[in-house]
């Protein structure tokens, strides 16, 4: 059951579905596949591929704009440090939009009925579906964005309605949370729009000529704070139980049982009365879609809340209207007899997202670490369990240190079976572990999770107080580094810090908790990226037997040596070396002057653009057929992906404004130009019209714009602006002068991915690691240099780059990959290539004119540059540096 050999390691690739796991043997993937999977999800992703493939042909026009601008489009969103990075969705969460969309779409999915006949199992009966409105489930794994998903859902169903005259989707929103934790996330997100303008949710005002940010109009209802001012525009945002019928009391920091005040009550059995009026709701809207979170809850029809569900579904369908649709996210669909939920129309296990490094990886101690636990002839819990808690410990202690060389903090969680022996476990981590005295937060549940505080008699401040420390526990302002709890929170308490997790009960059937929900408290990932990271998982061994069934969901669960003397199960942490005794740290430092940049972008030039001195070859303008002219695809110039769609509409009527607002954006992004966007809109309109074809063209005529839509056509305009642009606007000041220096033992702790390394003597870090292994091999060959004093990796970190025009014209940055200091007054810059690219000469020339720049200004130290190139290396085989300075002159002329 492992992954295909060619399954990608990066969750942004679009994924093959001949690619995706399933639970059985690779030999019987041709075979058997389509049967072995969720019934609706093999034909599905074949349908959604080909859609994808083709541009969202057929899909509404608000639908392919909205996919085009989260999937098709770069966006560059600023970062902590005031710089721009690219964000991108994974693709797991593209695939869950897009086949929601083309149910809605193209399918015209209304109910069970449409739904089963994407069914590869032949096994599927309307009887398996306990509803008769459009209820489509994602199974996505812990930790790999399911709020995102519910954000891209909530804007298209609100955006559709707007726009589509047909629509019977909503722009109002009942967003279920199974807990108070998990609602106190969603509102963080949901509150003031936050999650929609944080992240790229909503296109720019004026794209496909619309006003989305303008019109993006919504009001967040908390729970019982409903206040109906509008009949659109509202969401509903509560927690489960408050949205079932019944006669219960609205549960309190005061109930003897506060699991319904932590996590929210699990109601039985049907009643009537409802803590969020659904009567009232309903009577003052006539749209409404339901976004269910952790929706595993929502599981039986005998549940009230289902009934609730159904009962809002049956009073809209009384006013001529009906539930426009119900999403459910979770990463366990599954009904207590283990049977998927028939409705899961899109997929992502957690072995590909483990696989793909969105989540952590477990770890498991290896079968010699696991010989050396022996439980103890004892009546009291923890000295039966001495050695299990010990272990736990000794692999949190390791992982504590490495993070906090990075500011993170490691969380140790220890499950017990009962609330007295939570309590033996928490005063004898305090005190026996002088590291954690007085930082156990001890959290009562129940043997089925829920949380109990009866036996603590806490009062209401004191419970609220732990409700947050509960939740803020992954700062360093919280003095708590180790959680205590009966069994576990099940969801919602969405921590990212858990590296260590101690199970000292086992599990059954009737608790319904799945190996997925035990381990998920630990799988969400503490730095942002694709390095790996861990989760030790240590426990009795009817514990670890309950994990490892886990590995029939195809999940590879590593086994490594634990205990004192092992190696801690962090990423790789590069650091400045102060432990090493033998180092002399001030004598290996390396200090870099850091210039003001000489290439710039001067912005007021683009009224400027003369098109007439443009340089490019005219484009021949073609006569299309009128069915050629319906439809008119944008594909990406280089990597042919569909990036913009404009479908006409029944009049035949072509808009090239949106035409010529996607040449504008695409030359903008690319360029990143931050301003300006009037002057480039109009002259490329005057571009299009006057210059681009072999003859002057009328932007209105829909053949116009079906040439426009042609590789040669989208390449000519955007490649020109932007090599115009670029002559037009990239300035070299001509001169640089000092503005700071760099101190390399002054760089701060970084993870990196693990992979190979050497142990330098000569360099101020504990690890240079090769981005290639000739980067390697090269590092080694400094490490045993005796004629240079020290040398070091340029990591990113170091934030030694350089600015430079590259092949395209642009400007961009150079980050050199080798600094070694001869002497105290001679440094070098070094760059290691095996295969030469274009902008090698480029970034070879801009490193000469530094040297040159830094040599004019200061003469305390001397730079200089080498450029090495691996076929030289491995052919003149130098030993000692000097060998290398006077051999390897190429860019030196």
């Amino acid at each position: 059951m492992a992954l295909h050999k060619d399954f990608p390691n990066s969750p942004y690739v679009i994924l093959d579905p001949k690619l995706r796991w399933f639970p059985a043997d690779e030999a019987l993937r041709e075979s058997s596949m389509e049967k072995l999977m969720p019934p609706l999800v093999s034909d599905l992703r074949k349908k959604v591929k080909e859609w994808r493939d083709g541009g969202y042909v057929g899909g509404t026009d608000t639908s392919k704009s909205l996919l085009n601008h989260w999937f098709n489009t770069p966006h560059l969103l600023p970062i902590t440090d005031g710089t721009l990075a690219e964000f991108q969705y994974y693709f797991a969460q593209q695939e869950a939009l897009e086949t929601i969309i083309y149910l809605y779409d193209i399918a015209g999915a209304k109910d069970q009925f449409d739904l089963m006949r994407f069914d590869s199992s032949g096994s599927v009966t309307t009887g398996m579906f306990d509803e008769d409105w459009r209820r489509f489930v994602i199974k996505m794994a812990t930790g790999s964005g399911k709020t995102k998903v519910l954000s891209l859902a909530l804007a298209w169903s609100f955006f559709h309605k707007l726009y589509e005259s047909e629509s019977e989707l909503a722009r109002n929103f009942l967003v279920i949370t199974p807990n108070i934790i998990v609602l106190d996330r969603i509102k963080r997100d949901f509150q003031g729009l936050r999650i929609f303008f944080d992240d790229p949710v909503l296109p720019e005002n004026g794209v496909n000529g619309r006003r989305w940010r303008d019109d993006f109009q919504l009001t967040l209802h908390l729970q019982d704070e409903v206040r109906i001012t509008h009949p659109t525009g509202n969401i509903f945002l509560t927690n489960i139980h408050r949205v079932y019928a019944g006669d219960d009391i609205p549960p309190s920091p005061e109930d003897e049982d506060t699991m319904a005040y932590f996590l929210g009550k699990r109601p039985t059995g049907a009643t009537t009365d409802s803590k969020v009026d659904l009567g009232m709701i309903v009577r003052d809207i006539d749209e409404l879609l339901i976004l269910n979170d952790e929706a595993h809850h929502i599981h039986d029809p005998r549940m009230a809340w289902f009934k609730s569900i159904e009962d809002i579904h049956n009073r809209l369908k009384q006013k001529g209207s009906s539930l426009a649709m119900q999403i459910d996210v979770t990463a366990t669909p599954k009904h207590t007899n283990g049977a998927i939920f028939v409705q899961t129309i899109s997929d992502y296990p957690l072995v590909e997202a483990i696989s793909q490094n969105v989540v952590k990886h477990p770890v498991l101690p290896d079968a010699a670490s696991r010989a050396k636990l022996v439980e103890q002839q004892s009546a009291k819990f923890t000295e039966k369990y001495t050695d299990y808690i010990h272990l736990g410990v000794t692999e949190w202690r390791k992982a504590y240190a490495e993070h906090d060389k990075l500011d993170k903090k490691s969380i140790l969680f220890v499950m017990t079976d009962d609330t007295r022996n939570c309590d033996d476990v928490a005063v004898y981590l305090e005190g026996r572990y002088p590291d954690l005295k007085d930082a156990v937060l001890v959290i009562h549940t129940k043997k089925n999770g829920e949380i109990s505080e009866a036996q603590s008699g806490k009062a209401k401040e004191e419970l609220v107080k732990l409700r947050e420390q509960a939740n803020t526990i992954d700062g360093r302002e919280s003095p708590y580094k180790a959680i205590v709890s009966v069994m576990m929170l099940k969801e919602g308490w969405d921590v990212r810090n858990v590296t260590t997790i101690v199970g000292l009960r086992a599990y059954t059937a009737k608790s319904n908790i799945l190996p997925e929900q035990t381990l998920g408290r630990g799988l969400r990932k503490m730095y942002p990226g694709s390095v790996e990271e861990y989760v030790s998982v240590v426990g009795t061994d009817a514990f670890m037997d309950f994990v490892e069934s886990i590995q029939a969901e195809g999940v590879v669960l590593e086994h490594k040596p634990m205990g004192e003397g092992t190696e801690p199960k962090t990423p790789l942490v590069v650091e400045i070396d102060h432990e090493n005794v033998k180092k002399d740290i001030d004598a290996l430092d390396i200090e870099i002057p850091v210039l003001t940049p000489r290439v710039y972008r001067e912005y007021k030039n683009l009224v400027d653009l003369d098109l007439k001195a443009m340089e490019y070859q005219k484009v021949t303008y073609l006569e299309f057929s009128e069915e050629e002219q319906r439809e008119i695809v944008f594909k990406d110039i280089t990597t042919g992906k569909v990036t913009h769609t404009t479908i006409l509409d029944t009049a035949g009527i072509a808009d090239y404004r949106s035409v010529i607002g996607y040449f504008a954006q695409t030359i903008m992004r690319e360029l990143r130009l931050v301003s300006g966007y009037d002057v480039l809109y109009s002259k490329v309109k005057e571009f299009v019209r006057d210059e681009l074809f072999t003859q002057h063209v009328d932007l209105e005529t829909p053949n116009t714009l079906r040439n426009l839509s042609e590789l040669p056509a989208t390449k000519t305009v955007i490649e020109t602006f932007k090599k115009t642009i670029n002559a037009l606007t990239v300035r070299d000041k001509g001169d640089a002068e000092i503005r700071d220096r760099i101190k390399l033992r002054k760089t701060r702790p970084f993870i990196a991915k693990d992979q190979g390394y050497i142990v330098p003597k000569k360099s101020v870090f504990n690890r240079i690691i090769g981005d290639s292994h000739f980067e390697l091999q090269f590092a080694g060959f400094l490490d045993n240099c005796d004629d240079i004093k020290s040398y070091a990796k340029n990591y990113f970190a170091v934030h030694f780059k350089l600015d430079y025009v590259n092949a395209d014209g642009d400007i961009s940055n150079y980050y050199p990959d080798f600094i070694v200091k001869e002497s105290g007054k001679n440094i070098y810059i070094i760059e290691t290539k095996g295969l030469e690219d274009l902008d090698v000469p480029l970034k070879m020339e801009r490193l000469k004119q530094w040297c040159e720049d830094v040599n004019k200004i200061q003469d305390e130290v001397r730079f200089d540059y080498i450029f090495v190139d691996q076929e030289g290396y491995e052919k003149y085989k130098p030993t000692s540096f000097k060998q290398v300075a006077e051999g390897f002159v190429e860019y030196k002329v």
